[in-house]
């Protein structure tokens, strides 16, 4: 990416940030830094970054050199990136360490999620925790809630930082657990609990939920507290944006795609593929 696109969005960001109130300085809230991001770019897409090594000879230098292209192409219309772990784990050590480097190449001001999906307990989950935000540099990092609120509790302290909780997931085997009742409630209402409990305990990190657009009916949108939420399914997965009209939330959410997007078709354009979805989803969330 050119230096001077890099401290034109950095510029960009400062001076949204001018504008907003004095706790927006270096300790800003992971949500804070996150809406005054959409609100520079006025979008609220999520570009996933899963890169398929087969689909560039095999060698990681040009799946590097490809991610570098996407960043470049999408930044004027991406709220947050999401890089998938899984991607570059397959690619084995230097995949790893070319996920630390694209995380370092997003600009100043452009949050990053870690799509992980870690989920431990006690000194493992701390372990994670300090791989995911202080080794591999990323803003927020989505988390598997189901061993309970105090394996959350190595990742609630990172001021600045944010955690996704999963909720309801884009696949329909959401049904098997997510979706069930338990006492009279959905298990995705105990998970939404959690998130509400993080704030109420005024932890440094904040909490927001995955909730898969193919399945966020309003019954499931209505059941979750107000807070960041990171919408999957849109693109390849079919998920009809109509299901967000309407829904009155004030917090920063996003949406996210990924292959329609970094492997898209539109106008065999990158940018363009980044700009369709971007416009699909404001007029949606209008």
């Amino acid at each position: 990416m050119s230096s001077r696109r890099i401290e034109q969005e950095t510029l960009l960001y400062l001076e949204i940030a001018d504008t907003l109130p004095p706790q927006m300085g270096a300790q800003a809230r992971y949500s804070q830094k996150l809406a005054a991001r959409i609100a520079a770019t006025g979008s609220n897409l999520c570009v996933g970054l899963d890169p398929r090594i087969e689909q560039h000879g095999g060698e990681i230098g040009q799946v590097e050199a490809f991610l570098d292209r996407v960043i470049e192409a999408t930044l004027a219309k991406t709220a947050v990136y999401k890089p998938n772990s899984a991607y570059f784990e397959a690619m084995g050590p230097d995949g790893i360490a070319l996920l630390k480097r694209v995380i370092a190449r997003v600009p100043e001001g452009v949050p990053v999620i870690l799509d992980a999906k870690r989920s431990d307990i006690g000194e493992t989950q701390r372990r994670y925790a300090q791989a995911c935000y202080e080794v591999l540099g990323a803003d927020a990092v989505t988390v598997n809630p189901f061993m309970g609120y105090d394996s959350l509790e190595p990742f609630l302290d990172f001021e600045g930082k944010g955690i996704y909780l999963l909720a309801v997931t884009s696949n329909p085997g959401s049904a098997d657990l997510q979706r069930r009742e338990a006492e009279g409630r959905k298990i995705f209402e105990y998970v939404g609990e959690f998130a509400s409990r993080a704030a109420e305990e005024g932890r440094a990190t904040d909490v927001g939920l995955v909730v898969g657009l193919t399945n966020a009916g309003e019954d499931v949108i209505a059941g979750l507290p107000d807070v960041p939420l990171l919408i999957p399914g849109l693109g390849a997965q079919g998920g009809d944006l109509s299901t967000l009209k309407g829904t009155g939330r004030a917090a920063p959410n996003v949406v996210n795609v990924s292959r329609g997007v970094i492997y898209g078709d539109v106008a065999d354009s990158i940018g363009g593929c980044a700009e369709h979805y971007a416009d699909e989803i404001a007029a949606a969330l209008a």
